[in-house]
């Protein structure tokens, strides 16, 4: 009788030990076809980047060295109007060489690559949404029904800043500084792209703060009051990740980097606050059911 018992219990351990490699492989094949669709979408915007590359190359990524762009012709707005000296932006003084074979070749491949990247940022978002929320409750997906809308639009907005503020701002200061006449700025367009390309999409990502504290929130992993006592630590690590994402070493630009973080983590001590709330008054109407 105790072997029959043992033989029904290892048959039914058997199978449950199935069903649960069947789910694991299931979930494999789900994943394997959000990353087909992902990667298929990143090849779209690259073919399309690819499509109307002098745009791409005259006006996007050799914009920032030209003097007409739109930040150097703020800057000299705003310094005729209050007067600074010095602020406006008269030359760029460096010359953009290229030191490899294929070197060309391989910038038009990265560069569209990267634009590719940038473009598709939301619907990689949007990927990962609908891999997660299969896994969600109810209430879960409900919280974070606008987290592809609400990344999207911090992910633009902290590209853009960096495209427009902080890009021109570090490479207006490192064309200009100048140890010796002696020495001529012959950059390689590997180096200029990745500094383009560093800032621009690291100031992206830093955007994405609310969201991630968002999330620490919602698993318990982070509350209002943590953050609010951690304020001295935060404004240091914010300045170690200003001064990391900006190649300079000018107090004007590393305030300008920084000044946007903090407002960011302030939003996300309020983030943080409400998602607390709203734990709070869903327990207190659990309980007087």
């Amino acid at each position: 009788m105790s072997k029959s018992n043992d033989l029904i219990k290892a048959i039914k351990d058997k199978g449950k030990s199935l069903e649960a490699e069947m789910s694991f492989f299931d979930h494999l094949e789900v994943l394997r076809w959000h990353i087909i669709r992902s990667v298929l979408a990143i090849a779209v915007f690259a073919i399309l980047s690819f499509s109307f590359y002098d745009f791409v190359f005259n006006e996007v990524i050799m914009g920032p060295k030209n003097l007409d762009f739109w930040t150097y012709r703020m800057m000299c707005k705003v310094g005729d109007l209050l007067n600074l000296e010095g602020f406006c932006v008269q030359k760029i003084p460096f010359n953009i060489i290229n030191t490899e074979l294929a070197g060309q070749f391989m910038l038009q491949i990265n560069s569209c690559l990267l634009m590719a990247l940038a473009l598709g940022f939301p619907y990689l978002l949007f990927e990962v949404w609908l891999f997660v929320k299969p896994a969600l409750t109810d209430i879960e997906r409900r919280s974070a029904q606008g987290f592809v809308v609400y990344a999207s639009l911090l992910f633009i907005l902290g590209a853009l800043f960096g495209y427009y503020i902080v890009v021109p701002l570090s490479v207006n200061f490192l064309a200009n500084v100048s140890l010796s006449e002696e020495i001529t700025n012959q950059i390689t367009i590997d180096s200029y792209l990745s500094t383009i390309a560093t800032l621009t999409l690291g100031c992206g990502i830093v955007f994405l703060l609310p969201i991630l504290v968002f999330i620490l929130s919602k698993i318990g992993l982070m509350t209002p009051e943590f953050m609010r006592a951690s304020r001295r630590y935060a404004t240091v690590i914010i300045l170690i990740i200003a001064a990391v994402i900006t190649p300079t070493a000018d107090v004007i630009t590393l305030l300008t980097v920084s000044a946007p973080m903090f407002l960011l983590y302030e939003l996300s001590i309020m983030v943080s606050a409400n998602v607390k709330k709203k734990k709070l008054q869903a327990e207190k109407e659990f309980y007087k059911k």
